[in-house]
């Protein structure tokens, strides 16, 4: 039985290495040589969605309804088809994880993004994380309120 587990773990970490390998060959991402995966962006898209990720996991782990209100959001506010949206998702869970976790992610991702387009998706995704917070009932946390500032100085918006 323990064999059985380990080998149902194993194939299970198997296949979400290969999500994550053919999500990010679909949105064109390739990772460079020397450089952190996050600074390897040029899609904002996959940027938006990576700090939406992060943005839902600061405080625990997201439930599944609000991993489908993610879900939602990405695809109204991206304007993505329903499998990109959930390519999307897993590869910015990737890229969250590989900053280090939530909060680390939030201050990276959005220099990143910032870097890539200026303050073009800050409508984009400041709706997404607004939804995402009045869904979880109580409004933002503090973590997602220092979240929120991280944006804010990132973008240059005040």
């Amino acid at each position: 039985m323990r064999a059985r587990g380990a080998a149902d773990t194993a194939r299970d970490l198997a296949d979400m290495a290969n999500d994550v390998r053919l999500a990010a060959r679909r949105f064109g991402f390739r990772r460079k040589t020397n450089l952190h995966p996050a600074e390897s962006i040029e899609d904002p898209k996959l940027a938006v969605a990576a700090l939406a990720v992060a943005f839902a996991e600061l405080d625990d782990l997201p439930t599944a309804e609000d991993r489908a209100r993610l879900h939602i959001q990405l695809r109204a506010k991206l304007r993505v088809s329903e499998e990109d949206a959930q390519e999307i998702e897993v590869l910015g869970r990737w890229l969250m994880t590989e900053c280090g976790g939530p909060s680390p992610a939030v201050a990276r991702l959005s220099r990143k993004l910032y870097s890539l387009d200026g303050v073009a998706h800050v409508e984009v995704l400041t709706e997404i994380l607004r939804a995402l917070a009045e869904g979880a009932g109580g409004g933002l946390s503090d973590q997602q309120r220092e979240a929120m500032e991280d944006i804010s100085r990132a973008m240059r918006v005040r």
